[in-house]
């Protein structure tokens, strides 16, 4: 069985797509230094029994890292946090990267039916030259044999071809860096890494203000958490020289950081790829009152009582009032103007602060292919 097709596709100025018996392939180019941060005044969600302080990375490229500190700030907060509809997110411009997931998605569940159908064959195959020996006429005219082994042969040929195929239904992207870019990627990648080592790890899902002195409460913020894990893990249908950075999401799709761009994925069907330069990310350090075990890697900063009076001394009412300690955690929102909205908090303070500054430099040397 033999194969010899190649298609090429236009995804946007100076990027195509090469179809072929290997594959689907690009390249991207990335020369360092042109996307922009966004509008300074970003918006972030306080948390769980907190109060809530900020430094913002969304303004001005030239600034150098916060040395002071962080000032609290003000913002709304909705019931539910999660993004948009994964169908309406995808960035204009990132429309035929999109395209081309499809295009090896398809490829491979068409090149899957086949395989199957050739199997199917081979085994009914085996089947005949079997049955041919049963009742003897194989033994007497070999041609049947012959031809049987031949098409045996075919098949578990045809079979392998496929399969190296199946293999390769992937959208291939290399991408290419200047100097400067890639020392700020892998500046991106090794602040990745370590965040990832924080000991806790929580997708905020939904928060709400409560009135502190009715709940006779430290906190002026409820929020929903949920234990979650990031790492280092890429789509099987993206094949690049750079390893996704990866975010579970529990309340949505998972997001995926590839150098030029997020894909948000929930199942072949249902993603979305959004361009590095929409993404805003926000930063902001969280004075959180905890009432689980305080994380190994967090800092205490204060202490306050279960049920707490408005001058922040202990509730004499409730009998069995005791202390508990206010931790300071990482914050980091993710948002875009077509509706991305995923925010997370960190135990370790230092390596969220490292990341979101990573993500900003990286960010300001990143320019739209």
């Amino acid at each position: 069985m033999g194969w010899s097709y190649r298609k090429r596709i236009k995804i946007i100025p100076g990027i195509h797509l090469n179809i072929s018996k290997r594959g689907i392939s690009t390249s991207i180019g990335i020369k360092g230094a042109s996307i922009n941060l966004g509008p300074s005044g970003t918006r972030l969600n306080t948390n769980v029994l907190n109060f809530s302080n900020s430094h913002n990375f969304s303004g001005n490229p030239q600034q150098n890292r916060p040395n002071t500190e962080p000032q609290p700030i003000f913002s709304e907060l909705s019931d539910n946090i999660f993004s948009a509809d994964l169908h309406e997110i995808t960035s204009q411009n990132m429309a035929g990267i999109k395209e081309s997931i499809w295009v090896a998605q398809k490829q491979k569940a068409e090149l899957l039916a086949n395989l199957h159908k050739i199997k199917k064959a081979l085994n009914f195959t085996k089947t005949k030259k079997m049955v041919s020996y049963v009742f003897i006429y194989g033994l007497i005219n070999k041609q049947i044999v012959l031809k049987l082994n031949e098409d045996i042969n075919a098949q578990k040929e045809a079979i392998k071809e496929t399969q190296i195929i199946i293999d390769n239904s992937a959208v291939n992207i290399e991408v290419q860096f200047d100097d400067p870019s890639k020392r700020k990627y892998e500046n991106l990648s090794n602040a990745f890494k370590n965040l990832a080592t924080s000991y806790k790890i929580w997708d905020i899902t939904a928060a709400h203000f409560q009135n502190r002195v009715a709940a006779r409460s430290n906190a002026d913020t409820l929020v929903n958490r949920r234990n979650t894990k990031i790492g280092f893990k890429s789509l099987p249908v993206i094949n690049s020289n750079y390893e996704a950075l990866y975010f579970q999401n529990v309340n949505g799709a998972d997001l995926y950081f590839y150098p030029t761009f997020i894909i948000m994925y929930t199942d072949n069907q249902n993603f979305a790829v959004i361009g590095i330069d929409e993404l805003t990310i926000s930063f902001s350090s969280v004075n959180f009152t905890e009432t689980e075990p305080v994380p190994r890697d967090s800092k205490v900063i204060s202490k306050t009582w279960v049920k707490v009076n408005k001058n922040g001394t202990p509730d004499k009412r409730f009998k069995d009032n005791y202390q508990i300690p206010v931790v300071r955690y990482g914050r980091i929102s993710f948002f875009t103007d077509t509706g991305v909205n995923e925010e997370y908090q960190f135990s370790n303070f230092e390596f969220t602060e490292d990341f979101a500054y990573a993500f900003r430099e990286y960010k300001s040397l990143c320019k739209e292919v």
